[in-house]
């Protein structure tokens, strides 16, 4: 059996997809896996996944429609089945899966909009479960196309090389942080499609967090993110002003992720750096506004979720509208006013101090 999975979505959610593949190939070890990908980010993450046969990378959003109609017929008759991972409710994914004319076509039946996106275009189906996490949904959808009732749930997947080991390791060294020494490492991104921008803690509290970290355990902090986000790194490194603090400024995603796994603890937005700590079994904190972590929170790793946990929250579902704030005082409150002890809070727990 041919399948191709479509994983249009970004690296977190890719990442997230990766224990259904393990699962599949343990259930059927003759399937063809191959998956289709729009972000390098994405295309990455399966490139290293052995149980991938190939990846497709085709960026829809670039191209435009007639380049990528092409590329869609392109891939007509090659493949048993498609299927869509989960999240990915929108009707362009539902529409390049039909054209690509698979006789199989899995995707999650959403509880919002479904309708609206077009799911009835896809005949392999689950309802949707918001008691349950993404990794948790995406073996489901598995489990549902090729017959199986899956019980085990593996780890997400990221395999490290030797040498992005070994540019960690060179890393530290030259700004001396030792084995033994306490390292807190920071993503103070995230995404800013959708709005997404208001899922993440202000730089403000980031700082007072680092000093915090600094002051009463000695912590030595990195903070992480993209190209785009040096600028906010760098903000940060200022504004707590100390020579135990680091921009992890890197070039590949790899030697990102290398300098995870030399975190003690890793704090976070709701990011896909989130999901590497958990892929590295990384103790991770989850800075929680908006999202529900049952959904999409710290898997496979001891975690703590750092929130207001205010009536409001979680108030984000999966669907192609913006992220909104239905408050009349503070607009998104659930992240502006969570206060940086809060956080130190979770880190000591899982510290166990």
């Amino acid at each position: 059996m041919r399948i191709l999975v479509i994983a249009l979505p970004g690296i977190g959610d890719s990442l997230l997809s990766t224990p259904a593949l393990a699962v599949a190939k343990r259930f059927s070890p003759e399937l063809t896996i191959d998956v289709l990908v729009m972000f390098r980010g994405s295309e990455e993450v399966f490139r290293r996944n052995r149980n991938v046969n190939e990846v497709l990378y085709f960026n829809f959003m670039k191209e435009g429609v007639i380049k990528s109609l092409k590329f869609v017929r392109s891939l007509r008759g090659k493949y048993d089945a498609t299927l869509n991972i989960y999240p990915s409710n929108r009707k362009e994914y539902s529409l390049i899966s039909f054209l690509i004319g698979a006789k199989q076509r899995a995707a999650v039946k959403y509880s919002h909009v479904d309708w609206r996106e077009l799911g009835i275009l896809n005949n392999v189906r689950i309802v949707e479960d918001s008691r349950l996490h993404n990794v948790q949904e995406n073996i489901r959808l598995f489990g549902k196309l090729l017959g199986g009732s899956f019980q085990d749930e593996p780890g997400l997947d990221f395999p490290l090389s030797d040498d992005e080991r070994k540019y960690a390791e060179q890393f530290c060294a030259q700004r001396n942080i030792g084995k033994d020494d306490l390292v807190i490492g920071f993503h103070p991104g995230g995404s800013t499609l959708k709005n997404h921008l208001n899922k993440r803690w202000p730089p403000e509290r980031f700082a007072e967090l680092g000093k915090l970290l600094v002051d009463r355990l000695g912590a030595r902090v990195m903070i992480f993110g993209g190209p785009e986000e040096k600028d906010l790194r760098d903000g940060i490194v200022r504004k707590i002003g100390s020579v135990s603090v680091f921009s992890a400024d890197v070039q590949t995603m790899g030697q990102t992720a290398a300098l995870i796994e030399r975190c003690s603890v890793f704090v976070s937005n709701d990011s896909s750096l989130l999901h590497f700590s958990s892929a590295l079994r990384r103790k991770t904190v989850l800075l929680m506004g908006p999202i529900n972590p049952v959904y999409s929170g710290p898997w496979g790793t001891d975690y703590r979720i750092a929130s207001l946990y205010l009536d409001c929250s979680p108030c984000f579902y999966y669907s192609p509208r913006p992220l909104t704030c239905s408050r009349t005082d503070v607009k998104f409150k659930c992240m502006k006013e969570l206060p940086a002890e809060a956080v130190y809070s979770s880190i000591a727990d899982l510290l166990g101090k």
